[in-house]
């Protein structure tokens, strides 16, 4: 008689190892079918590329708004509360903005699934990274689904003369990034149980780590032009938003960019998201290489991140002190993985 499997809750997401997105080029497509009436207070919103959206209450005060929510990627619920809130807070810090109000938004199959543990330690989870954030949860919707689907729809403030978007940067900037790349490929092993324990820990703390170390350091040592957080899309396609929003091209060194311990000495880079495919078509007809291209390393470009750090463009005689404050702040990874070039023929240039 064959033993039954216990259920995990990667059991209960048809993406586990991303964020199940669409591909980014349809979400363009579709984007433009909303009016956008002209309003003097919307600094900010979905015409370009941003993390947020900002409006402008007063001379001193801008809302950030932003949601975002996703099915599990990992098997433990508090940690996946974590990542998802840590997730949705993100593009706020992404702005040069601060947390203050957060609504649940919760999928969950609670005809199917007597587990309401599960469900209760992922609020958990959340609630403890929102804690750290110091933003309050002020309420929530729920709704039954098929999937298990969590995260957060965050507000934020921001000085609406001193917010950051990813349109920014400048030409001579310097770009770094504040974690390390790869948690597509170590969630999606892990999933398929291939992913060493270590590893798979490594990714967490990474996921769970808010990008607030990465807000206060780049504001606090100044010279930031421009900001955005590394997610779906991965390296390549959030880079491309940024290139073009900025009307730049953005040269990254492939050999310098910062990844999970114990990816590459464990092959893992075989354990592709599906939004890997769709990341490199985004992008395909916007990049040039340079040098011998390593297959290995460039599959970091496209894969889609979760939680993922910032990618800062910064005068280049303040990097040295940001990366060094980011490190005092707990971004051990932190790195400088390219620079900021005039415009070119293509958006993104990769050297090997």
């Amino acid at each position: 008689m064959t033993e039954s499997k216990a259920p995990r809750l990667t059991d209960y997401a048809s993406c586990a190892g991303c964020a199940a997105k669409i591909a980014p080029g349809n979400i363009s497509r579709v984007l433009s079918f909303i009016p956008q009436p002209p309003n003097a207070n919307v600094l900010v919103g979905t015409e370009t590329h941003d993390d947020a959206g900002i409006y402008q209450l007063t001379d001193e005060i801008a809302l950030v708004q932003t949601l975002d929510f996703f099915p599990p990627i990992v098997d433990d619920p508090f940690i996946y509360g974590q990542i998802a809130a840590a997730n949705a807070l993100s593009d706020v810090y992404a702005m040069g903005g601060e947390p203050k109000t957060v609504l649940n938004l919760v999928g969950y199959p609670d005809n199917t699934l007597g587990q309401f543990d599960w469900l209760g330690q992922i609020l958990q989870g959340g609630a403890e990274r929102c804690r750290e954030a110091g933003a309050f949860i002020i309420g929530g919707h729920t709704v039954r689904d098929a999937e298990i689907k969590f995260g957060l729809s965050v507000t934020g403030v921001v000085h609406p003369q001193r917010y950051l978007t990813n349109a920014g940067a400048k030409p001579g900037d310097l770009l770094i990034l504040t974690k390390p790349l790869g948690t597509g490929f170590v969630t999606t092993a892990a999933k398929k149980d291939s992913c060493p324990a270590a590893v798979l820990k490594a990714a967490c703390d990474s996921m769970t780590q808010l990008n607030k170390v990465g807000k206060e350091a780049a504001l606090a040592v100044g010279g930031v032009h421009s900001m955005t957080d590394i997610t779906g899309f991965g390296l390549a396609g959030h880079g491309f938003e940024m290139a073009d929003g900025s009307q730049v091209t953005l040269a990254f060194d492939v050999r310098k960019l910062p990844i999970i311990t114990g990816i590459l000495e464990n092959k893992l880079t075989q354990f592709k998201t599906r939004a890997s495919k769709t990341n490199f078509e985004y992008v395909e007809s916007q990049i040039a290489f340079e040098g011998e291209k390593d297959p290995i390393l460039s599959e970091f470009l496209w894969d889609a991140q979760t939680s993922g750090g910032l990618l800062i463009s910064v005068a280049p005689e303040k990097a040295d002190l940001l990366r060094t404050r980011l490190r005092e702040m707990g971004a051990t990874f932190s790195a400088i993985i390219g620079e900021v070039k005039p415009k070119q023929e293509k958006a993104l240039i990769f050297r090997f």
